[in-house]
C-alpha cells in the first residue's frame, strides 16, 4: 500500500471534500481518502499498481479540481 499527499487547488466546502473523496473512492486499489480544507491536501492510500498517481488526479480533475 502506498500514501500519496497531493495539493488539491479551490477546495473550500464540504461539497469539495464528497465530490473529491467519492471520485477517488471509485477508482480500484483505494483504501482511504482523507481530504484536509485547512491544508489544500488530499491524502490517498493505494494499490499503486491499481490506482496509479496519475489515475487519481484525472479522477480528481475531472470534478472540476486543479491538481498542480
Amino acid at each position: 500500500m502506498t500514501t500519496t499527499i497531493l495539493t488539491v487547488d479551490v477546495m473550500s466546502c464540504e461539497h469539495c471534500i464528497n465530490a473529491v473523496t467519492k471520485a477517488v473512492e471509485a477508482l480500484p486499489g483505494i483504501s482511504d481518502v482523507a481530504v484536509d480544507l485547512s491544508a489544500g491536501t488530499v491524502t490517498v492510500a493505494h494499490d499503486d499498481s491499481a490506482a496509479p498517481v496519475d489515475e487519481i488526479k484525472r479522477a480528481i480533475e475531472d470534478e472540476g479540481y486543479d491538481v498542480p
